[in-house]
């Protein structure tokens, strides 16, 4: 119910009367919804045991595959789509290659990732990607607001589908086996190769998607701001705080630190920073269970 609840005033925050500032306003609630996106994208790969670091890269191949599909002559409803399946397809190689690594071995090797592919791309040759420079991307939606809202929640929804589904079949049995040990797993018959895969291929065609959201909107991207470490540290730090291994509790964090982010840009340089810095301490704290921890009688890992 609490979830449903915070989609559906999502969905009402456009027909809101804003006043003058309605177009910055619904700027920033955009960006919410994307990085909900992220978050909750994070959050599904973490259910199987995987802390990655290659969020940024995901992001930004999904960024940058949409942009040079719209190049392409591809319209934009299919570039996107494409592009997110791209980047699953990505992930899979990567998720084979650093199969039998986990923990800090993990997340150095997505992070040596990332870096790898923000270095490709920015080598490419400039009239391809753009270079260090950086690329246009042609305005998603004709640059309407409304609309780009409109998607972005639709895209948060169907995000929060996908969490639910893994949530409600045998994957949430499958991914919590391999998270409590890859021997148990084994023991109780479940293809830890195949789960990590899958878990890691859903995860990262989202965080793709979010990345065409991203490009589609700022209408230009570069590897330096697109493949960012913040990208890849955010999400992980917005699903802690609002509750790991949960759907409302990622979304729900990040609402409250986007929110957080902007009211110190103005004061705090880097404020972004210093809010998931400060978050990610005392979430570990005091806040082992997140935002979601705080309701009375709930199980931690349930979700709503």
């Amino acid at each position: 119910m609490p979830l449903l609840a915070f989609l559906a005033l999502a969905a009402l925050f456009p027909f809101l009367p804003l006043g003058s500032r309605a177009e910055f306003l619904l700027q920033i609630a955009f960006f919410t919804l994307v990085a909900g996106i992220m978050a909750l994208s994070w959050d599904i790969l973490a259910r199987s045991g995987q802390v990655s670091l290659a969020h940024a890269a995901f992001y930004g191949l999904g960024a940058y595959g949409y942009a040079l599909l719209l190049k392409a002559g591809l319209p934009w409803a299919l570039a996107m789509p494409v592009a997110a399946l791209l980047a699953g397809g990505v992930s899979l190689i990567l998720g084979a290659v650093t199969m039998r690594l986990s923990g800090m071995y993990f997340a150095i090797a997505t992070l040596a990732f990332t870096e790898v592919v923000r270095t490709i791309i920015q080598n490419l040759p400039e009239n391809v990607a753009g270079g260090a420079t950086g690329l246009l991307v042609p305005a998603l939606l004709g640059g309407n607001s409304r609309a780009q809202y409109a998607l972005a929640w639709g895209l948060l929804a169907f995000t929060v589908l996908v969490s639910l589904a893994v949530r409600l079949t045998r994957l949430h049995f499958a991914f919590a086996a391999i998270r409590q040990g890859e021997e148990t797993a084994r023991v109780l018959g479940v293809s830890i190769v195949r789960f990590k895969l899958l878990a890691f291929f859903i995860s990262s065609s989202l965080a793709a998607l979010a990345g065409v959201l991203y490009a589609g909107k700022t209408f230009f991207i570069n590897p330096l701001e697109t493949f960012s470490l913040a990208n890849s540290i955010a999400p992980l730090t917005t699903s802690i705080f609002g509750g790991l291994y949960t759907t409302l509790g990622p979304v729900l964090g990040a609402g409250v630190l986007r929110v957080a982010e902007e009211l110190l840009h103005n004061s705090v340089k880097n404020g972004y920073l210093v809010v998931y810095g400060l978050v990610l301490m005392l979430s570990i704290l005091w806040l082992p269970r997140g935002l979601m921890g705080l309701r009375r009688g709930r199980k931690h890992g349930g979700d709503l």
